[in-house]
């Protein structure tokens, strides 16, 4: 896409006579394109936010430079484009705030998104590490999500979301170098997806993709690549992991829990629908240490010495591996 023709494009979906420079919010992972804030005048909204992907030679950090970590993440865009493109028809109930999109452009393996600027917006907080009250804010949005898109289809979604669900793994589990849990993958993967309660899950819910205000009462998300089906435990568990090292990750463990199915079970109320929350947290609350063993699985394959590889998540997966084998017998 040439810019003069982004440039019009935004001009013309935002009413605004006039753009100002660019300013880099943040470079795409492996070079794949930018994230830019763009000043406006004359339009509805003091400034955008525009996600320009244009795949290139970027380099993976930690060298999966494959064919198919390519493929991966050109569906990641499509879906990003697709999710944002099908709002209104998705019937999204709204309990968990996320940016508005004023348009999308593609062009081949190019996709351009013109977004709220949630700064502007009142979200202007970004965090490395949470208070109680952010932390609640933040598991409080994933139930509201989870909330409103109970049961909802994914067409042109992820058919399962998340970016690191087995099925899109394959390298990575080829090299995991640990026989236990490289066997148990499948049926780690499988108890998730029996789950008889699917949502649609963010699928990369980590601290980094909330924004705050000011208060850090309010919160949004955004980057929503793998958007797809699931249970949300998945997204809660990953959340989690984002936060906390080791035994603070096991010390929170049950409050959060705790207050994530209370805010499920308050949010589920404004949604018409036949999911009794009751059920659902009986069904999902055990699934949270298995989504926990899920994503150790993949991190042990990608990149073996990750800080979040904890003792904590090492003893959660032999417990969870142990559990199955029990199950199976």
């Amino acid at each position: 896409m040439e810019q003069e023709a982004i440039d019009r494009f935004i001009l013309e979906i935002t009413g605004a006579h006039r753009l100002a420079p660019p300013e880099t919010v943040q470079t795409l992972w492996s070079g794949y394109g930018s994230i830019v804030r763009i000043g406006l005048e004359g339009g509805d909204v003091p400034s955008v936010i525009v996600k320009h992907v244009r795949p290139g030679t970027g380099n993976h950090p930690r060298g999966w430079n494959t064919d198919l970590s390519h493929q991966r993440k050109l569906k990641s865009y499509q879906v990003e484009t697709n999710w944002y493109r099908g709002q209104e028809n998705r019937g999204i109930r709204g309990q968990a705030r996320i940016p508005e999109c004023f348009g999308v452009k593609t062009s081949g393996d190019e996709f351009l998104l013109v977004m709220e600027d949630l700064d502007a917006s009142g979200y202007p907080g970004r965090r490395n590490a949470v208070s109680r009250e952010e932390l609640h804010s933040c598991v409080g949005w994933l139930a509201a999500f989870h909330a409103d898109c109970m049961e909802m289809g994914t067409d042109d979604l992820w058919t399962i979301g998340t970016y690191w669900h087995l099925d899109t793994r394959p390298e990575e589990l080829e090299a995991l170098d640990e026989p236990a849990l490289k066997g148990a993958a499948s049926a780690i993967d499988t108890k998730l997806k029996a789950s008889a309660f699917q949502t649609l899950v963010h699928g990369d819910a980590k601290l980094a993709n909330f924004c705050f205000s000011v208060d850090g009462a309010g919160v949004a998300a955004v980057d929503f690549q793998y958007v797809g089906g699931g249970c949300g435990m998945k997204d809660l568990a990953y959340f989690v992991g984002s936060c906390f090292r080791d035994e603070e990750a096991e010390h929170q463990e049950e409050e959060i829990l705790n207050f994530y199915f209370q805010e499920l079970s308050r949010c589920m109320e404004r949604v018409q629908g036949r999911t009794c929350a009751e059920d659902l947290e009986a069904d999902w609350r055990p699934l949270y240490r298995v989504a926990w063993a899920d994503f150790h699985r993949f991190m042990k394959g990608w990149s073996p010495g990750h800080w979040k590889l904890s003792d904590y998540s090492e003893r959660v997966t032999r417990e969870v591996i142990a559990s199955l084998k029990k199950e199976m017998t």
